[in-house]
């Protein structure tokens, strides 16, 4: 099933802030385009080094340009496509910190 990515702009007005993430983001949005998941693991096939988040989450993590920046996705499959819901975008470090708070099941900053 193709993606439907939800709240494109997200991760364009993140770009805008953070220059160093427009190369890296840009290459993931054009991947997106073109998968055809039906699983979730699927998502891990794509991305090899993305994590599943458990707890019942249904988020992943993708780790972008090098591990440099990390990014929460809600996904929800569908019966005709996969809806991939952007709930949080920062560095490394960031993500390091949202963890350490036991915020990483939660997050939803867009």
């Amino acid at each position: 099933m193709k993606v439907h990515l939800i709240k494109k702009q997200t991760i364009e007005d993140y770009c805008v802030v953070n220059a160093g993430s427009r190369l890296p983001l840009t290459a993931w949005l054009s991947i997106i385009r073109f998968v055809d998941w039906q699983t979730p693991e699927d998502i891990l096939s794509t991305f090899r080094t993305a994590d599943l988040l458990g707890n019942g989450s249904n988020r992943v993590v993708f780790n972008i340009g090098g591990n440099n920046f990390r990014m929460i996705c809600k996904y929800a499959f569908g019966r005709h496509q996969v809806h991939l819901f952007v709930c949080w975008i920062g560095t490394h470090a960031e993500y390091t910190r949202l963890c350490a708070a036991n915020k990483q099941y939660s997050v939803n900053h867009y």
